[in-house]
């Protein structure tokens, strides 16, 4: 068997492309990019031989097919590099083209020749043919320019090293860059997709709240208009996120009790997450919660205090949801003929009905599922928290939010998915702008370490945002139920600082609550999720001060706005932890020490030097006091009482003297 040569181009194209970054599974997948947000794009391009590469980058924004140009700088070791920003948010493409450069080759050798004395007209005349080749590329007026380049390096009457320092200008090489010969130029075998997102999709502080807990008289059930209320209160922590579970109507058939009991009373309000009854399912509103005008009150509200509404997808349905009436080929059979209820063995969600999304009607399932999502767009809701993804398929989830960043592409999905590493990180590829992480399970100084390393340097940088949540209402961690505030305060601070966007589940983190149903259990007993809980938010001790303080720290400092710029620093104290965050352009330096065992308090020497710290002026930004230093060290001192850690800020020397005052 003879095999074919290969056709012309392939043949006659000598550049090979390896190396592209950044890209996610060969181009499979988008990497995530913030709008404004600068960063590079490099490639590996070389060829045989001695002739010089050039590459260029070609960028396509969203719903366009018209590719821009820009030519990438060579970084050494055949790397090329160019530095880019993106406003527009959507998917954009880029690709990469490599060719030899000819002319830069041609200039390179005549230099050579030339101070070494040889005789170099010949290859002053193949350098003149050149330009002419280039002539016919060129707009008319770059073409008048090289045609009067060409005839001063053969005009016989100049002398020769003139005519050469004419042919070496770097005038002449810039005009020949920009029209490239590219008639056998290698093209990257991919368009490398960027998914380019508000602001918001980084840089976030998100506080849950139960609606149905909001009203100010004890054992009434609370409502939107109630949650208005609370908006000056969350604004004025910091917050700009306001999270509500679901807001629909709750299923009757099964309904839960306190505790998660089996069996609820006729006052019991039972889960939100158990949606649907004879008042409507996924678009309706639980109408002791109030109205769609409630809600649009709600929302105008929060945005004119700079606070985005976030609503809870949860695509599963109550026994008595109107899907399970109208749509039981969406809902999986057992061989006794009733509907299979959700389980996670040994517990049982009598009150769930899964969908399956495996059924024969699964488009019509799908098509539903998604005007649920573009009726709340609709309804001016631009973030929603995904409850468990993890059990939908992947091919669902890259539809749906492809479908619905198509249409409005600011929108933000939190992936609410606490499983294998592996499943989290395909479900960030497919389009999910955050995910909740293992962050609550991450105590020690080396555990910490170890994940945010992960998450910042390794690929995952590129597509998985993290959002730090220290307790949720189906999560109360083994430190939090000695309900210590040091504790309290030492997760949070990690929380907030170690992660661009974090959140906590409200009340319930301010003021401690800390006592789990059993030994061993993260579930918290009189769990908000069953019943209606009125919250002491007048009791002095909570943790608002705090939280306020550190929420006005990241808004003032871009350094703390990014994920991937931490870097830890040595201590002498393994149950300190200590990390220092700064903008790319060096402005802004915050360093954060951290007491992990806040029992007692604690006294770390930081070695400066060592760290590669700069000397510098640093405030406290919690007291306002100076860092002291000596001989390129400090000592610092953490209490353990509610501010367990130090944040200092690098506070940039007066370019002048200022002038004494009287």
């Amino acid at each position: 068997m003879t095999l074919a040569l290969p056709d012309d181009h392939t043949a006659r194209a000598r550049v090979a492309i390896e190396g592209v970054a950044p890209q996610i599974d060969g181009g499979r997948f988008a990497i995530t990019r913030i709008s404004g947000e600068e960063f590079e794009i490099a490639v590996d391009a070389f060829t045989e031989g001695h002739d010089q590469v050039a590459c260029q980058l070609e960028i396509c924004p969203p719903g366009e097919s018209v590719w821009s140009v820009q030519v990438m700088d060579p970084q050494g070791n055949d790397r090329f590099g160019t530095r880019v920003r993106f406003e527009a948010l959507g998917i954009w493409r880029y690709r990469v083209r490599a060719y030899i450069d000819y002319f830069s080759t041609w200039q390179d050798g005549l230099a050579r020749n030339a101070d070494a004395g040889n005789d170099v007209e010949i290859d002053m005349e193949i350098g003149a043919r050149l330009i002419d080749a280039c002539i016919t590329r060129a707009d008319d007026d770059d073409a008048g320019r090289l045609a009067k380049w060409a005839s001063r390096i053969r005009d016989d009457a100049t002398p020769l090293r003139q005519r050469i320092a004419h042919a070496r200008a770097p005038e002449l090489h810039d005009c020949i860059c920009r029209y490239p010969d590219l008639r056998f130029a290698t093209l990257s075998t991919t368009e490398y997709p960027i998914r380019v997102e508000h602001p918001r999709a980084q840089f976030s502080s998100w506080y849950e709240l139960f609606p149905r807990s909001a009203s100010p008289l004890p054992g009434h059930h609370g409502t939107l208009i109630d949650v208005i209320t609370q908006l000056e209160r969350i604004r004025a922590m910091g917050f700009d996120v306001l999270y509500l579970p679901p807001i629909h109507p709750i299923g009757r058939v099964a309904r839960k009790g306190p505790n998660n009991a089996p069996t609820s009373g006729p006052e019991d309000v039972g889960s939100p997450w158990a949606i649907g009854a004879r008042e409507g399912g996924h678009d309706a509103i639980h109408p002791d919660l109030g109205t769609i005008d409630d809600l649009h009150a709600l929302h105008q509200a929060a945005r004119e205090k700079a606070i985005e509404l976030a609503l809870d997808l949860a695509l599963q349905c109550a026994p008595d949801h109107p899907w399970v009436t109208n749509h039981p080929e969406w809902f999986r059979s057992r061989p006794d003929g009733s509907i299979q209820y959700a389980e996670n063995p040994p517990k049982r969600y009598q009150d769930i009905y899964p969908l399956d999304f495996e059924c024969a009607a699964w488009e019509t399932l799908w098509t539903a599922i998604a005007e649920v999502v573009e009726y709340w767009v609709d309804n001016g809701i631009r973030i929603f928290r995904v409850d468990n993804p993890h059990t939908k398929p992947f091919a669902f989830w890259e539809w749906l939010i492809a479908r619905i960043h198509a249409r409005t592409p600011e929108v933000v999905f939190l992936a609410e998915a606490f499983t294998r590493p592996k499943i989290m990180r395909r479900l960030a590829k497919l389009g999910f702008t955050q995910s909740y992480t293992y962050f609550a399970w991450r105590n020690t100084a080396d555990e910490l370490i170890a994940y945010l390393t992960e998450l910042t340097t390794s690929e995952m940088q590129d597509y998985f945002r993290p959002n730090f949540w220290p307790n949720t209402p189906d999560i109360l961690t083994a430190p939090l139920q000695g309900g210590d505030p040091a504790v309290f305060a030492t997760r949070f601070v990690l929380a907030a600082t170690l992660s661009a966007s974090y959140g906590i589940y409200g009340p319930a983190y301010e003021l401690y609550a800390h006592t789990p149903i059993e030994v061993g259990s993260e579930e918290y007993r009189d769990s908000e999720k069953y019943e209606i809980r009125h919250w002491d938010l007048t009791r002095p001790d909570r943790l608002d001060g705090l939280i306020t303080r550190i929420n006005m720290i990241r808004h003032a400092h871009p350094a703390l706005q990014q994920n991937r710029n931490v870097v830890f620093l040595a201590t002498d104290d393994p149950k300190v932890l200590a990390y220092e965050k700064a903008t790319d352009d060096g402005s802004d330096v915050v360093v954060v020490i951290v007491n992990l065992d806040p029992t007692a308090p604690r006294q770390v020497h930081l070695d400066l030097d060592a760290n590669d710290i700069a000397p510098a002026r640093w405030e406290n930004l919690l007291t306002g006091d100076a860092l002291t230093t000596h001989n390129g060290s400090a000592t610092i001192r953490l209490d353990s009482l509610q501010t367990p850690c130090a944040l200092y800020a690098r506070i940039p020397r007066d370019p002048t003297p200022r002038t004494p005052t009287a």
